[in-house]
């Protein structure tokens, strides 16, 4: 059943509120050539050459370029294999393969973590739709825009190609998340760095990790402050 409503009660809007401005007796005049302002106004401006690759200028500080798996303070991974920056990408360029977190083998907090991440930069239009995707900011793009290589192969980088270097408190993965944690604890920026639980771990399971020594000085020092 429909109501029958009139036009009194839901008038047309004005066509001026979707229509162009109209334009007066001077924007009539210089109408024609409108469209060359752009090219005239850079007529006269200096010409900038960059003197590339032996004077580097930085890029901005939001630039798109090459991608970063990022880590949690404690070093656990940040991706947890969910897919949606492959689901993003126009340009199918990324590839995500998830497997499970085992007490064994912990490399990021929750259920499942990135097994597989490729990304190929043949394809790659460096749009950001993976990272805006990303629901816990392990994709980001950072300033690094040489991205060359001998053969095509060479241009898919694998995951460990893609992950951001260990901190210097970071305990290499996999490992337990910090005791009386979850996952939504990491997720709201929590974890400052690793424990002495998490220490223990690795020290029996990997007590030749090169991450261990420092890692161990930091899980100590955060002890003290918070004694």
């Amino acid at each position: 059943m429909t109501d029958n409503v009139s036009q009194e009660e839901f008038p047309q809007p004005d066509p001026a509120l979707w229509g162009p401005v109209k334009k007066g007796p001077v924007g009539k005049f210089f109408a024609p050539v409108a469209g060359f302002g752009v090219t005239l106004t850079s007529m006269f401006r200096k010409v900038v050459t960059e003197q590339y690759p032996e004077q580097r200028v930085p890029t901005a500080p939001r630039y798109h370029g090459r991608h970063q798996l990022n880590r949690y303070a404690d070093g656990l991974e940040r991706c947890i294999g969910c897919e949606l920056c492959a689901w993003a990408c126009p340009a199918d360029a990324i590839l995500v393969e998830a497997a499970s977190n085992t007490p064994e083998a912990q490399y990021s907090p929750g259920e499942r973590y990135g097994r597989v991440y490729q990304i190929n930069y043949l394809r790659c239009i460096f749009c950001g739709y993976c990272i805006q995707a990303c629901p816990t900011r392990a994709l980001t793009m950072t300033n690094d825009f040489e991205l060359a290589g001998p053969t095509r192969e060479s241009l898919i980088y694998e995951k460990q190609d893609l992950l951001a270097p260990m901190g210097a408190q970071m305990l290499a993965a996999p490992h337990p998340m910090v005791e009386g944690t979850t996952d939504a604890n990491y997720y709201r920026g929590e974890i400052t760095g690793p424990t002495q639980g998490q220490v223990a771990w690795v020290a029996e399971k990997r007590p030749e990790d090169p991450t261990l020594a420092q890692a161990a000085q930091a899980a100590q020092a955060s002890s003290e402050r918070s004694a």
